[in-house]
């Protein structure tokens, strides 16, 4: 009930300090330098709600996805990024089996960083 309370609480000095006003006019400004840039606006919209949206209710970027996105805006895509982001410590403590289920699932959550990161890059607008 007391996080009922405090999101209530939250939602209404958000309308108090005209938070949504000056959201939309971001984004909207946003999309104009998106559109300028030969982005797609509406998609840019999309992904700037969607953040705002996570920011609201309080989610955490995910810290494989920023371990990720570091690799890639140093190093670009390098043919060993399944090794780069192994825990070594927690590998070498696996048996062979568990060591092969970890690297497929490091790889499957790579992978789906990966797309994201791509997807980002492309809304991204350089000045």
């Amino acid at each position: 009930m007391d996080d009922l309370r405090t999101m209530a609480k939250q939602a209404k000095k958000r309308l108090g300090t005209d938070f949504w006003r000056r959201c939309k006019e971001d984004v909207d400004m946003t999309a104009r330098e998106a559109e300028k840039c030969g982005k797609n606006p509406a998609k840019v919209k999309s992904h700037l709600y969607g953040k705002v949206k996570s920011a609201i209710r309080g989610e955490e970027e995910d810290g494989f996805y920023l371990r990720v996105k570091a690799l890639l805006d140093e190093h670009g895509e390098v043919s060993d990024a399944i090794g780069r982001l192994t825990d070594k410590e927690y590998f070498q403590t696996l048996s062979y089996e568990e060591r092969q289920r970890y690297t497929m699932e490091l790889s499957t959550k790579y992978l789906a960083a990966l797309e994201k990161y791509r997807r980002e890059a492309e809304l991204r607008i350089k000045k």
